[in-house]
């Protein structure tokens, strides 16, 4: 026994989408029985695989006859002829008889992947796109050339069905060439793409459509932030908002964290501002080769304050003031030395971040050899996150190697691993290559 409680099939609908064409009755059997027996009967064996077991819908509802009386019990049968025997005859000696009842489903009723199924051709629905991202209040999904010609029915669904939602926009194929950032149409709700966005207990706000954000890449983000140590300062080349700059100084780390695009540097000033990091993070707004060239020699000429403990809270901040108005000696009075070395290099722009390792070779020839031996005992990590073409994972761990090495011009063996980090696409993977700057390369002399 099933019923059939699928939305009606609607396959030449045109937005914009009218929901009232979404209805269905299914006529079916309901028993009445009294209050105090309903919770028994519903576990009987004779009865309760009769029972309909529709999702979303209760299977015991008021008598619409007399509210204040029995209940009914709503059956997945429209006839007492296609009950088996044995509820037949139960409900003949155990309920207080049968009615007809009729189900009356609506749009509302129906889940975003149920009603999108419904709009589809039928060589369509196997792959779908019910999925989507959602990035602050945005849901954006990617469409397929040949759903396209449904994209603002798909729209109207997500925001509809998903009470979060505000905006539903599809990314295109262009990309902008300079900042990399994808383009966009909006396909359904408000055009608002101002967004604030939460991950790993940071604040992120930012424009949608000016800058780049991938809320796929939160694993890769906290993954990699974990192998920074607090007192370690991350020279971030490609920061966009601060998906790794902002989390990284809430740990404690000092940040250089650098981004050519303009909108990019204005709503990391702002999260670094919102998220209180502003006395761990300095921002430049250049291009990484320049940025990588210089920004070692900058931070030996102005360094960070040293290391002093994790980030306080507001509360602690509080105890901190009264604790030294009180003129309480701190417990901790070890000197410390100001931050002037950069330990890591992250490089998150997958789609050509190795065509900038060039930039490393020689950032230390100009500088005084005592001074960086002092400062410099170990090179720093360089995190390079890179696409490649090679599925097997020899041949790409074969491929971005070759790609490094020949930008870099020495091989990579020090502190060397490859992490996949997603599939992006049928025949296209993201890794991130780390591996510890050769002194053969930092002090190369051109």
């Amino acid at each position: 026994m099933a019923l059939d409680a699928s939305p009606p099939t609607l396959t030449g609908l045109t937005a914009p989408l009218d929901k009232t064409l979404f209805r269905k009755s299914i006529p079916i059997l309901a028993a009445r029985f009294s209050p105090t027996k309903i919770g028994s009967v519903r576990k009987s064996e004779p009865i309760r695989r009769t029972v309909i077991d529709l999702p979303r819908l209760r299977s015991v509802i008021p008598d619409p006859s007399a509210p204040a009386g029995d209940r009914l019990l709503l059956l997945k049968v429209s006839s007492e002829v296609d009950l088996p025997p044995q509820a037949q005859d139960f409900l003949k000696t155990e309920s207080n008889g049968l009615v007809p009842y009729t189900l009356e489903l609506d749009y509302d009723y129906w889940t975003a992947d149920e009603m999108i199924q419904a709009i589809l051709p039928e060589s369509l629905r196997e792959r779908s796109p019910t999925g989507f991202a959602m990035t602050g209040h945005i849901a954006h999904i990617n469409l397929k050339e040949e759903y396209l010609p449904y994209k603002h029915l798909i729209g109207q669904i997500i925001l509809d069905k998903n009470l979060q939602v505000r905006t539903v926009v599809n990314k295109l194929d262009s990309i902008d060439t300079q900042f990399r950032f994808f383009k966009m149409e909006l396909l359904a709700g408000d055009p608002d793409y101002v967004v604030e966005h939460h991950e790993a207990d940071c604040r992120f706000t930012f424009d949608f459509t000016q800058v780049y954000w991938n809320s796929r890449l939160h694993t890769e983000h906290e993954r990699l932030v974990q192998v920074f140590k607090p007192e370690d300062v991350i020279a971030d080349v490609f920061a966009g908002v601060g998906p790794f700059t902002i989390p990284a100084a809430k740990k404690g780390c000092a940040v250089l964290a650098n981004d050519l695009n303009p909108q990019s540097t204005k709503y990391l000033s702002l999260n670094i501002e919102n998220n209180r990091v502003s006395d761990v993070v300095k921002v430049s707004c250049e291009d990484g080769r320049a940025f990588i060239r210089g920004v070692v020699s900058r931070l030996i000429a102005d360094p960070f304050p040293a290391y002093s403990g994790p980030k306080k809270s507001k509360n602690q901040e509080n105890q901190e003031r009264r604790r030294q108005r009180s003129l309480v000696p701190p417990t901790d009075t070890t000197p410390s030395l100001p931050r002037n070395k950069i330990s890591h290099f992250v490089m998150n722009l997958p789609d050509s971040a190795i065509q900038f390792l060039d930039a490393f070779r020689g950032i230390f020839s100009h500088l005084d050899n005592q001074e960086c031996d002092d400062i410099y005992i170990t090179m720093p990590m360089i995190h390079c996150h890179c696409f490649t073409r090679e599925i097997e994972p020899e041949n790409a761990r074969i491929d971005i190697i070759k790609r490094v090495e020949e930008k870099i011009g020495h091989p990579v063996v020090d502190d060397f691993s490859l992490h996949l980090v997603r599939s992006v696409a049928p025949n296209k993977d993201m890794y991130c290559i780390s591996f510890r700057l050769p002194p053969m390369v930092a002090f190369d002399v051109e």
